[in-house]
C-alpha cells in the first residue's frame, strides 16, 4: 500500500468500478477504495439498470452478472386518493438479447462489477474511509485514509464517492446541495414467491415490470415513487426533495407506508414479507447542479458530479459512462505524462459532448419549474385523476356535457389564461 499508484478511485459504485475496469484494462496501476464492508453495502437504488453502457464495457454481461429480471413492461401511474391513471409500454423485444434494462439488487450487482475491475488488475480495498485529498502545490497527489499510515499517492485521484461528496467539497469543486436539488428516497424490499409475482403483474418467468408513480405518492410534492419486480421479491420506494420534506414536515417512511396502503398498490404487495429497509440521497438538480468536474490531478464522476437524469430515472448508466470517459482521459494523460487540469479537461469536454450532458441540458429548467410551481403536482395531478374517473363513469350524462364539466374543473378558480400559461411553462421545461 505504500507504493504510488497511477490512479486512486474513491468509491466502488458503478462509476468508480467502470473507471477502474477501463484503467486496469489499459495497463494502469489502479487502487479502488470502498468505505463499505463490500461494494454495494452502502448503496441503494430503485433497481433498474439500463444495459447499453454496461454492455459496452462487458459484452453479454447478462450471462454472468447477478441480475433479477429483464424489464419488458414499463408503466407510468398518476395516483389519486383511490385511483390511478396508467399508461406504459410492453415490448417483448426487451426480453431478448441485447435487452434494454434489468432490475438488480445493488448489494449483489456492485460486488460483481467491482470484481470485474479486480479481474482486470485493479486492487480493491474495502472498509477504508478517505478523509481528505492530499494537495501539494495546487495539485491533488493522493488521499489520506482512516487506516494507520494511511497516506496513499497517485498521478490522478478519481472522486466517485457519491451524492454528498465530502472530497469534492474539500477541494472547493462544489457547494452544499440546496434542499431542492436533493431527494431522499426510502425503499423496502418485499419477498414474494416468483409465481405470485408473475400472476399479479401478468408476466412470464423471466420478465420484469417497472412502474414509475407520481401524484398522491408524494402528497403532491415534486418527486416520484416506484415499484419494480425482482425474481422473488419486489422493490417499492418513494422519494421527494429535502425542501418538500422540510416544508411539509414529511417523513420518508410515512410516505412509504402510505404508498404501500394505497388501494391500487396494496393488492400487488399483499402477503409479501418485508426483508429490508433502505434510504438514500439522490442528486436531482440536473444540469444546473453539475459544478466543477476536473482539477489538477483529480476528476469527479457519477453521483459525486450530480450526473443523474431524474426525468427518466437514469443514474447508474450515466455513472458508468462518466467513469468510462474519465478512464479514457486518464489513459491518454498517462501517455502524455501530464495530469494537469488542462490535460484532464478532455474528460469535461467528452462529458459535455455526450448524451449525459445533452439530456441534462434538455431538462435543465424542469427541476426549478416543478419546485417553483407546485400546482403541477398538488393541483393538476389530482384534477387529472378525477377528470379521468368522471370521463369513464357511465351515468347517463351526455359526453359533450362531461367534456365541458371536465374542462371547467381545470379552469375554475384559475382561469383559462393561467391554465394555458401553466401548460406552456411545463412544455417549455421538458421540450
Amino acid at each position: 500500500m505504500s507504493e504510488k499508484f497511477d490512479v486512486i478511485i474513491v468509491g466502488a459504485g458503478p462509476a468508480g468500478s467502470a473507471c477502474a475496469l477501463v484503467c486496469a484494462r489499459n495497463g494502469l496501476n489502479v487502487l479502488l477504495l470502498e468505505r463499505g464492508e463490500y461494494p454495494g453495502s452502502k448503496n441503494v437504488m430503485g433497481g433498474v439498470l439500463f444495459s447499453k453502457q454496461l454492455r459496452d464495457l462487458v459484452p453479454e454481461f447478462w450471462k454472468e452478472a447477478p441480475l433479477e429480471r429483464p424489464v419488458v413492461d414499463h408503466r407510468y401511474w398518476v395516483l389519486g386518493e383511490e385511483s390511478a391513471i396508467q399508461i406504459g409500454y410492453k415490448g417483448m423485444e426487451w426480453g431478448a438479447e441485447p435487452y434494454n434494462s434489468f432490475t438488480v439488487q445493488r448489494a449483489k450487482f456492485d460486488q460483481w462489477f467491482a470484481n470485474k475491475a479486480v479481474e482486470a488488475g485493479a486492487l480493491l480495498v474495502n472498509e477504508t474511509v478517505v478523509t481528505e485529498c492530499i494537495v501539494e502545490n495546487g495539485k491533488v497527489v493522493g488521499v489520506r485514509t482512516d487506516r494507520p499510515d494511511g497516506e496513499l499517492y497517485a498521478d490522478v485521484v478519481v472522486l466517485a464517492d457519491g451524492v454528498n461528496s465530502l472530497l469534492a467539497k474539500q477541494l472547493g469543486f462544489r457547494k452544499e446541495h440546496p434542499p431542492e436539488h436533493v431527494a431522499l428516497c426510502a425503499m423496502e424490499v418485499i419477498n414474494m414467491p416468483k409465481e405470485k409475482i408473475n400472476e399479479r403483474f401478468n408476466i412470464a418467468e423471466n420478465q420484469g415490470v417497472a412502474i414509475e408513480i407520481f401524484g398522491e405518492s408524494t402528497k403532491g410534492n415534486f418527486g416520484a415513487a416506484f415499484l419494480y419486480t425482482n425474481q422473488d421479491s419486489i422493490n417499492i420506494g418513494v422519494g421527494t426533495t429535502l425542501a418538500a420534506m422540510i416544508k411539509d414536515k414529511l417523513k420518508p417512511y410515512d410516505l412509504l407506508d402510505q404508498l404501500k396502503n394505497h388501494p391500487t398498490i396494496k393488492p400487488l404487495i399483499e402477503g409479501g414479507e418485508s426483508a429490508e429497509y433502505l434510504a438514500h440521497l439522490i442528486p436531482e438538480g440536473g444540469y444546473r447542479s453539475v459544478q466543477k468536474v476536473v482539477g489538477n490531478g483529480v476528476v469527479v464522476v457519477g453521483d459525486a458530479a450530480s450526473l443523474v437524469n431524474a426525468m427518466h430515472g437514469e443514474g447508474s448508466n450515466l455513472a458508468m459512462y462518466s467513469g468510462e470517459l474519465a478512464a479514457k482521459t486518464i489513459v491518454q494523460a498517462k501517455k502524455r505524462g501530464d495530469f494537469s487540469e488542462s490535460s484532464l479537461n478532455q474528460y469535461r469536454e467528452a462529458l459535455n459532448n455526450s448524451f449525459i450532458m445533452k439530456d441534462l441540458d434538455k431538462y435543465k429548467d424542469a427541476p426549478h419549474t416543478f419546485e417553483s410551481y407546485p400546482q403541477y403536482f398538488k393541483e393538476y395531478a389530482p384534477m387529472l385523476t378525477k377528470a379521468m374517473g368522471k370521463f369513464f363513469t357511465v351515468d347517463g350524462t351526455p359526453k359533450r356535457d362531461k367534456q365541458k364539466q371536465i374542462m371547467k374543473s381545470f379552469t375554475d378558480g384559475r382561469g383559462t389564461f393561467k391554465v394555458l400559461t401553466d401548460i406552456y411553462r411545463v412544455w417549455k421545461a421538458v421540450k
